[in-house]
């Protein structure tokens, strides 16, 4: 059974458990668990980290800990009782642990390695102090390490700054505001600038001695050396090397490691330098001989120094080498460092060039037990320490030292009968009174133990040695009396004995018989003669002797005087208990010497002050015996003596001594009268301090008062003690007396700062110290009283100076600290005195920072004590006096300007928040009751208005992001907290007071803005914090935001009417609020913009104002980030509701489905900017974004903005073309003009007549980049027109030459022209503005259909790319997914003027093709009806899809919606008719370049002829034949009749373009072809025999040979492309591949095509595989002109057809290769139309229809009646059509036949179309020819060429063989003019004013051109042998209007068969 647990409350997994049991509660490993309930070994309960999820698990999988239960029962909280430093580090872990893995995704490799290495450090300290078994000390120093580390942590991964004490956490609510800014303060400021250490220590290590002429052993002696003053400020360092310069040592570390301890600040300087002496132990000179007696000398060797500045950087100089320089001169050695620091080191040779003494160091900061904790491997070892000469910079009570230093510096001795100079050796010994040797006290320095004599290095040959060695005697105190030093002078000989032989002696006394020891300073040294060591034995003989010269000039004793050799020595003595001050032991020995007692307390203020401290207890009981022993004689010296010693341990040197004098009172101290004469004296002084003129010692005695106090309060208890409380009235009358001439001398006023302003500022800064000991004689209240009393008396605040002020407020800041102020009585008393201060000084705002630093601590204290009874009447006093004082100020200190990053910002910032502190924490303590008193002691509204004000004014100072630093998040929630708790007490207020008739805007204004600003700080957006973060912060504060919404709405409601003032101000900051995503406070929020419609409703009747500011602030809070898809659902989901049953529900419905369809465009537009987004989508939602604006809102300045936005898009992706379409928009705006424009964006304040025309130079230098030179050369000529009307003839010069510059760029630079594809974005996953819509997309430079894919794949790369081209049904349009569906697109150019015009180069044509395009077209084939497996082509039919777009490509955009569409279907017949139309094509252009030569090669014609010949013979045009030739479908298909008729029509022309195109193969096939070639001639009469041809006979009329470049004398005479919607085959060219080659495709759905391709790949393949479109190398399923029909698609099932991604790479290839895809027809069946809609009819009514006939026969003659032909062009037909298609666009040109290549069948009629085509009936009249059209072909006179041609024949067929081989033949006479075809009119010929009808209304696409038929001659090859060939006939004549029929008769023309239209999006 379940039952509730009593202990087992909190636990820690220990083994990861998955809840595989029913309710089990997955866990991991350091989940940590609350228990909730128990049964049989299993728990029940939750993870914290997850509380709502409870479930049972393991108990054995728990590790229980103890915690403390809070509320226990149904929401009890388990509080762990462990230490909050282990908690706080296993929270800051697991936070760390999920930032940790961020870094490295973000591969901040360095942070993240670092943090690893601290993480463990961290976990290693944590398992220390989970062990417990820790000191306590060791405990708090891993604490303080563990703390450090978190804090180190924090701060790199900008988490917020935690605020301690003691190493715990605190929290917020247990403390007072103040004193957790100070907590925040003092952790800021710390991680900021880390404190100074006062104290520095330099680590030496010495490696080795790196020379090459090593032998010897060797010293090595370490010092620092002062180069301003010229002397070593530390003892010396002495270590010794072997043979090898290594440590002789290397087991003891100390012997070469030492520590330059208690170094200064001062001595951390450039000047401060390391020397370094080396001293070598061997023979006399370096070079000598070993000799026999082997004796040793220490000799100079060298020298090194380092400026100690080179290590301040902080870094372990681990590998120093230092230069060692030698030494040349001996005599200079004493100053050979000096002389190398001067940089005098020229004189002295180096060791080596590679020698050196190879050192560590290292420069320590810090007390040395800090070093010790921080460096623990620099003592583990051992190191000795090197201390500094002298006493440190503070010297420590306990420090013993008894240090004598004597540096042996120099001396002068005679040669002694040599003759040369001796070699002197030095040795020092210190022997006691009895003459024995003191043993090992003779020190040469830290590193080496002490010896019992010192032996100096010699100086070869010298008697005027100096050796500046430093030793250190350190003799104990007991031994110093009696003790000596004895200097001992040997001659060091080099002969082989090596003798040393003693010569002299001196010796000097370590302490003087009056007790003194050793003065400081050099002493000369008498140089007594003794040449036997026996004579040393007995000290007494020599002692009596004079042993300083000093002496001897005081004694005159002539003995002596005469003696010329000196020793001089340097003595300083460092010690705690022995003097060298005469007066001091004249002081301490006065009883011997009453008559001195006067002189000696006089010039106890000239002894030093170390001398002092020494003997401070001596001295002091001294002082008292005195005063004891004649008080009246001695009062006043003895108090000024023991003023001096009290001030003394003021100075820092001696402040640790306070402790020594605290002691000496509390237990040695026995003056037990001394207080009345101290109490006497100091009166007597107090008195005179208005009088006194000079007032230097008053206010030493002031000065000095707390210790005064000490010796009266004490002298007072010791006299109680012994009398029983005697004389107690009568001392407090004293005390009484003295505080009443304090009080006295404090209220006298002195102008400026004056003696008198000086020794009360003495007085007031010492008096604090006095209250402890006044508490020990009075009651705690009467203490309060008379210190209020004499804080009273202090001058009026205007008349003090301002370092009076300071002074006085330091007082009571140290008042307020004081014991006296925390007890409750004496605060009561104390408080408004303080309080009082304080306010006046705010009010003058002087001070601030001490006012700061008091108010602090009073607020400090309140806290602390807030269970006392006294708090809230305080709390009162301290509301009626500071709160509005503190407003003033701070809004006083917030609106002053600072000076960005100066010290005067800092120091401002500082005292902000100190104040804002003290606001938060009066604010925190105030309750209710205090609420209410403040609020009815405004007298008036006024009063209150201004306090209300006042306070949002001050709280919205508060908020802001810069009050705190940004890791102060701790602090912000605090003053958020309080802030809310206050306005909510607040808002009472103000609806009591100020609605209605007192309705006030400023403060309701005021109120809502601080409102929204408290919503939107960043510190409470919770859903940018860590889980953890965000817990805690909601059990703590809950979601404050919330909250003050709820405020806001219920403020918003009372307001009444006068919510219309706020309307349309307040939309803005309230939609700011309801972005934030928090859905409590956006369901509360909301409603409101529903109020504010309904409001401005009544009020405008619409709500114009509330649509437009909402639009507006959309744009910027949404660009800001702010909003998300819910927030919009949300939004019109509410709305929606709230104005269900408002009259105004229509207009409502309207502006929130507006602002809810802008929120969708920006939430894209946002999505899309972000970094790593594609260009791609950033530009297609820009132009969503701008067109809605522009469209929908009307925003012309947010239209203009985003014009902008999109132009630098486009310029970062190189789109130039679209960059000056978009820049164009804005150009179009502006008018030219004089009117001013504003400065606005990048543009500056100018007129509209100057920024247009700095926008056209813009658009006109993109046009330029992006090659589009046609559009940038019409804005030339609007600028030129402007520069012109106002001659500006020198910018009209520039612009022409820009404009003639343009046209050379057309002429001569080549343009790619770009594919187009057609794009599906399917599925709710994708953006707005491509949701579920279709696009044209204009691809890049060299982009092909795969690139394409794999782009749009990479752009969004969760799409699914569709493998089928049929149109998606609703479950993809409705799917959680995106889809994507891509084909490529032919484009359709609106204008066909150009490209058929003849002789426009193809450079200018390319331009026209693939700009200015509004439509595009793709087909899909498919079977309709049963398939016939024989001859499939039967049952193909062809869905053709046209795409009509919102706006042309190019654009603003590099892809456009597809606005409309329609789709038609071709039959089987118009099929095959556009499959021949489009090879014929095909092969007309490749035989035209072959002639022109433009091909490199003829391998393309070759293909070519080979696919088309092989095909037909193997079966390819028969089965057309088969299909549409038969009876059966003549009789069931009798409308197709003329379409049959066209059909065999083109494939008897097919056969005349062959045998043309075999002839000029044959001309230039290369000779290894040539068996090729006669294969093709052989098989195309196959060809010719399978089509029923055996001979053209004479009566046959040839169909047209049409070659759009012309003979290579007649190039341009033809129009470029066919006629609209006939087959467009006209190849795009690219300089990259062989132009015009066939391309052929898998997709061919004929045959033939795929015979063709089985010819040239050497593959074959049945029709079965053609009709599944398997894949081409470079197509898919999706028709493109990639595939052989670009916009032809399978009909077969998705399944069968190839995916866009796969390529079949072993088909075609060979032709691919060729090929650039431009130039690649685009199918061999089905050909790009020319635009329906913009068709020109251009094709007149000619002769083509007559026989080839004799070129001798008349013109008369040659008009006969043509012979009927199922395949003649019908002339007849071709005038009806163009009756009836209206007038011409384009000039008239010959018309071609009416039928067209594809005519469709529609559903609806679309326009009127031309009449179809009888096979049987003869032309009608000839029309005019057209003004363009050129000259009539000549005739040829080749031999290769029997027969004659007529002027019916194409450009091809006019050029013969003796044209290819360049020779030109006389052309015919000019033809006669015929009269126009029947129903042409009169407008026939009329211009372009009889042509829109056609372009507008034929829908039909015409059939293909017979423009060239009436011109050129046919070739040889292609004409019907004859026996006698018919003569030529003439020309036609122009039409004339009106002229009548001609002979020839027409019948009316049927009615052709509409298409029928499958359907229309």
């Amino acid at each position: 059974m379940w039952m509730p647990t009593e202990h087992e409350k909190y636990g820690v997994v220990i083994a990861s458990f998955r809840g595989t049991v029913p309710f089990g509660l997955t866990l991991e490993i350091g989940d940590t668990v609350q228990i909730l309930e128990k049964c049989d070994g299993w728990y029940r309960g939750f993870a914290l980290k997850n509380p709502n999820i409870k479930g049972v698990f393991p108990a054995s999988y728990v590790h229980l800990k103890n915690a403390r239960v809070k509320n226990r029962g149904q929401f009890e909280m388990v509080v762990p009782t462990e230490d909050s430093v282990i908690t706080e580090m296993t929270s800051t872990l697991r936070d760390w642990g999920t930032l940790w893995k961020q870094l490295y995704v973000r591969n901040e490799g360095d942070l993240f390695h670092r943090l690893w290495h601290i993480m463990n450090e961290v976990l290693d300290l944590r398992r220390q102090v989970l062990v417990g078994h820790l000191t306590h000390d060791r405990m708090k120093d891993v604490k303080r390490h563990i703390t450090a580390r978190l804090d180190w942590g924090n701060e790199q991964l900008g988490l917020d700054l935690v605020p301690r004490k003691e190493y715990a956490m605190v929290d917020p609510e247990d403390i007072s505001v103040t004193e957790l800014y100070r907590l925040m303060e003092h952790r800021h400021r710390k991680k900021d600038a880390p404190a100074q250490a006062s104290s520095h220590h330099l680590f030496v290590q010495l490696k080795s001695l790196m020379c090459s002429n090593l032998g010897e052993e060797l010293e090595v002696i370490f010092s620092l050396f002062d180069s301003r003053e010229n002397r070593p400020i530390s003892e010396r360092f002495f270590l010794r090397l072997n043979r090898s310069g290594l440590p002789k040592a290397p087991d003891k570390p100390e012997r070469h490691c030492s520590l330059f301890v208690d170094l200064g600040s001062g001595e951390l300087r450039r000047d401060v330098y390391i020397t370094v002496h080396i001293i070598r132990i061997g023979r006399m000179g370096a070079g000598e001989k070993k000799n026999a007696c082997g004796v040793q000398y220490r000799r100079p060797f060298g020298c090194a120094v380092l400026s100690i500045a080179d290590l301040l950087t902080g870094e372990t100089k681990d590998d120093l080498i230092l230069k060692v320089y030698m030494c040349n001169t001996e005599s200079e050695w004493h100053q050979i460092h000096e002389n190398i620091i001067k940089k005098l080191n020229a004189r002295y040779n180096l060791t080596g060039s590679n020698a050196g003494l190879a050192v560590a160091l290292q420069l320590l900061h810090g007390d040395l037990e800090q070093i010790r904790r921080e460096y623990p491997s620099v003592f583990s070892h051992g190191v000795s320490i090197t201390r500094k000469l002298g006493f440190s910079n503070i010297i420590m009570p306990g420090e013993m030292r008894n240090d004598l230093y004597i540096t042996v510096e120099r001396g002068e001795f005679e040669k002694g009968g040599k003759s040369v100079a001796r070699n002197v050796e030095v040795t020092m010994l210190v022997l006691d009174s009895g003459g024995q040797t003191l043993k090992d006290f003779v020190s040469f320095g830290s590193g080496e133990p002490p010896a019992s004599e010192y032996r100096s290095f010699v100086l070869y040959h010298n008697n005027s040695p100096r050796w500046a060695e430093l030793l250190k005697l350190p003799i104990p105190v007991d031994q110093f009396r009696g003790a000596h030093v004895r200097f001992e002078f040997r001659h060091c000989s080099t002969k082989e004995k090596g003798e040393k032989k003693l010569f002299g002696f001196s010796f000097i006394p370590l302490m003087q018989e009056d007790g003194r020891t050793l003065p400081d300073g050099t002493h000369e040294l008498i140089v007594h003669k003794c040449e036997e060591n026996t004579n040393l034995q007995d000290p007494a003989r020599y002692l009596k002797l004079p042993f300083s010269k000093g002496l001897l000039l005081g004694t005159g004793t002539p003995a002596l005087k005469a003696t010329k050799e000196s020793f001089w020595i340097t003595s300083f003595l460092c010690s705690t208990k022995l003097t060298q001050n005469g007066d001091m032991l004249d002081l301490l020995k006065w009883r011997t010497h009453p008559d001195k007692i006067p002189g000696c307390l006089s010039k106890l203020k000239e002894i030093d002050g170390s001398e002092i401290v020494k003997f401070l207890q001596d001295t002091l009981d001294t002082l008292f015996g005195i005063l004891d022993e004649n008080s009246q004689k001695y009062g006043s010296k003895v108090f000024d003596s023991l003023v001096h010693i009290i001030n003394l341990l003021q100075d820092s040197k001696f402040h640790h001594f306070k402790p020594v004098m605290d002691t000496y009172i509390e237990s040695h101290f026995a003056g037990a009268l001394a207080y009345r004469d101290l109490i006497k004296v100091l009166k007597w002084y107090v008195d005179r301090i208005t009088e006194a003129e000079r007032q230097e010692h008053i206010q030493e005695v002031l000065k000095a008062q707390e210790y005064i106090f000490k010796y009266i309060v004490q002298s007072r208890r010791l006299f109680s003690l012994a009398t029983g409380g005697q004389h107690e009235e009568e001392f407090r009358c004293c005390i009484r007396e003295l505080l009443l001439s304090v009080r006295f001398f404090l209220s006298q006023e002195s102008k400026g700062a004056g003696p008198l302003s000086q020794s009360q500022a003495v007085f007031l800064s010492s008096f604090p110290a006095v209250y402890s000991e006044l508490l020990k004689l009075f009651d705690i209240r009467e203490v309060a009283n008379l210190v209020q009393d004499t804080l009273d008396s202090l001058p009026a605040l205007l008349h003090v100076d301002d370092t009076l002020q300071a002074v006085k407020l330091q007082c009571i800041g140290q008042t307020v600290e004081s014991q006296l102020y925390t007890n409750p009585d004496s605060r009561c008393i104390l408080l408004p005195v303080v309080l009082h201060h304080l306010h006046m000084h705010l009010r003058q705002q002087k001070d601030l920072v001490a006012c700061a630093r008091i108010l602090s601590n009073v607020f400090c204290l309140s806290k602390r004590n807030g269970a006392e009874k006294s708090v809230p009447e305080e709390i009162d006093v301290m509301v009626a006096s500071l709160l509005d004082i503190l407003l003033r100020t701070i809004l006083e200190i917030t609106s002053r300007p600072q000076a960005s990053g100066s010290a005067t910002r800092l120091h401002f910032q500082d005292v902000t928040g100190e104040f804002v502190a003290c606001l938060l924490s009066l604010l925190r303590q105030m309750t209710d009751r205090h609420y209410q008193q403040l609020l009815e002691s405004f007298s008036t509204k006024e009063e209150l208005r201004d306090f209300l004000l006042q306070i949002f004014t001050v709280f919205r100072i508060l908020i802001r992001p810069e009050m705190f630093p940004k890791d102060w998040t701790v602090m912000r929630l605090v003053a958020n907290n309080v802030i809310i708790t206050t306005v909510l007490y607040l808002s009472d207020a103000l609806r009591k007071n100020f609605l209605n008739e007192n309705f006030d805007y400023k403060i309701w204004d005021s109120y809502f803005y601080l409102a929204v600003i408290f919503i939107n700080q960043l510190c409470l957006q919770l859903e940018m914090f860590t889980p953890s973060k965000k817990k805690k912060v909601l059990e703590k504060y809950g979601d404050m935001r919330v909250t003050m919404g709820c405020e806001i709405f219920s403020m918003w409601q009372n307001l009444g009417e006068h919510k219309l003032h706020f309307i349309p101000a307040l939309i803005g900051p309230f939609l700011e609020v309801t972005l934030i995503p928090q859905p409590d406070l956006r369901n509360v929020m909301i409603p409101i913009f529903h109020d504010m419609m309904d409001w401005e409703q009544r009020r405008s009747g619409n709500f114009k104002q509330v649509e437009a500011k909402l639009i507006d602030k959309l744009d910027s809070l949404m660009s800001e980030g702010k909003g998300d898809e819910t927030y919009r659902e949300l939004f019109n989901s509410i709305l929606l509701k709230k104005i269900e049953r408002e009259t105004w529900r229509e207009s409502g419905v309207s502006l929130i489905a507006t602002v809810t369809r802008l929120m969708e465009r920006l939430l894209d537009y946002r999505d899309c900017m972000k970094v790593g987004e594609v260009d791609g989508k950033k530009i297609g939602c820009t132009v969503s974004l701008l067109n809605f604006y522009k469209t929908e809102l009307n925003k012309e300045e947010m239209y203009i903005r985003y014009i902008h936005k999109l132009y630098d898009l486009h310029l970062k992706a190189q789109n130039f073309t679209e960059a000056a379409y978009t820049l164009l928009l804005y150009d179009e705006l502006l008018e030219w003009s004089d009117r001013p424009l504003r400065e606005f964006l990048s543009y500056p304040m100018q007129t509209e007549w100057q920024r247009k025309e700095h926008l056209h130079l813009a658009v006109i230098q993109n046009f330029d980049r992006g090659k589009c030179w046609e559009s940038g050369i019409v804005l030339c000529r609007k600028i030129a027109e402007q520069y012109e009307s106002y001659y500006d003839y020198r910018n009209l010069s520039k612009m022409r030459m820009m404009e003639a510059s343009l046209y050379d760029k057309i002429m001569d630079q080549q343009r790619l022209e770009p594919e187009f594809f057609r794009v599906g974005f399917y599925g709710k996953k994708f953006p707005f503005f491509l949701r579920n819509k279709e696009f044209v997309c204009r691809g890049q430079d060299y982009e092909r259909l795969e690139a394409f894919q794999q782009r749009m794949l990479t752009e969004f790369p969760h799409a699914i790319a569709m493998q089928h081209a049929n149109q998606p049904d609703e479950t993809i349009f409705q799917a959680e997914a995106q889809y994507l569906q891509i084909y490529a697109v032919t484009p359709i150019p609106e204008s066909q003027e150009v490209l058929q015009r003849e002789g426009v180069p193809d450079n200018i044509k390319s331009f026209y093709k693939v700009n200015h395009i509004w439509k595009f077209r793709y087909d899909r084939p498919f079977h309709k009806g049963p398939k016939d497996k024989e001859n499939e082509f039967k049952s193909l039919w062809v869905e053709r899809t046209s795409l009509f777009l919102v706006q042309s490509l190019p654009g603003i955009s590099r892809w456009f919606e597809v606005d409309k569409r329609e789709v038609v279907e071709m039959t089987p017949l118009e099929n095959a008719i556009e499959v021949l139309e489009n090879k014929n094509q095909q092969l007309k252009t490749l035989i035209s370049q072959c002639q022109t030569r433009q091909m490199q090669n003829i391998n393309p014609l070759t293909m070519c002829l080979n696919g088309v010949i092989d095909a037909a013979v193997n079966g390819g045009v028969s089965r057309y034949q088969e299909a549409f030739f038969v009876k059966e479908y003549i009789l069931s298909h009798p409308e197709d009749g003329e379409k049959i008729a066209r059909l065999r029509e083109l494939m008897l022309e097919q056969a005349q373009i062959l045998e043309f195109g075999l002839a000029v193969h044959e001309k230039f096939v290369p000779q290894d072809m040539r068996p090729l070639h006669k294969k093709l001639v052989d098989q195309f009469f196959m060809m010719k025999s399978s089509l029923g041809i055996q001979e053209f006979s004479a009566f046959i009329q040839a169909s047209p040979v049409h070659f759009p470049n012309g003979s290579p004398r007649c190039r341009d005479s033809a129009p470029a492309s066919m006629s609209p919607d006939a087959s467009r085959v006209v190849p795009r060219r690219s300089q990259l591949s062989y132009p015009a080659v066939n391309r052929y495709s898998s997709s061919s759905l004929s045959s033939q095509a795929s015979a063709e391709v089985s010819n040239i790949t050497g593959q074959s393949e049945s029709s079965d595989e053609v009709f599944n479109m398997q894949p081409s190398p470079s197509t898919s399923s999706l028709s493109s002109t990639h595939s052989a029909s670009p916009n032809v698609t399978s009909s077969a099932p998705s399944s069968a057809r190839a995916s866009p991604l796969l390529s079949d790479k072993h088909k075609h290839s060979r032709e691919n290769a060729c090929l650039s895809p431009r130039e690649r027809p685009c199918s061999a069946i089905y050909p790009t139309p020319v635009e329906p809609s913009q068709r020109l009819l251009f094709n007149h009514i000619g002769d083509g229809a007559l026989p080839r006939s004799d070129p001798n026969l008349s013109a008369p003659d040659k008009a006969v009646n043509p012979t009927p032909s199922s395949w003649s062009l019908d002339s007849g037909k071709e005038a009806r059509s163009l009756a009836e298609s209206g007038r011409l666009l384009s000039p008239p040109v010959p018309p071609r036949p009416a039928l067209t290549a594809s005519p469709a069948r529609h559903t609806a009629p679309v326009s009127p179309s031309p009449a179809g085509r009888s096979p049987l009936k003869g032309p009608g009249p000839p029309s005019a020819p057209s003004p363009v059209e050129p000259a009539p072909g000549l005739l040829s006179h080749s031999p290769a060429l029997s027969g004659s041609c007529s002027s019916g024949i194409s450009s091809l067929s006019r050029c013969s063989a003796s044209e290819i081989s360049g020779f030109e033949a006389p052309g015919p006479e000019p033809p006669a003019p015929a009269p126009p075809g029947p129903g042409c009119g009169s407008g026939c010929g009329s211009g372009r004013a009889a042509e829109e009808p056609a372009r507008k209304d034929s829908r039909t696409p015409p059939p293909y051109s017979a423009l060239e038929r009436a011109r050129r001659p046919l070739p040889h090859s292609l004409s019907v042998p004859a026996p006698e060939p018919p003569a030529l006939p003439p020309k036609p004549l122009p039409a004339r209007p009106g002229a009548p029929d001609g002979a020839r008769r027409t019948e009316p023309a049927r009615p052709r068969p509409l298409p029928r239209k499958v359907s229309q999006l």
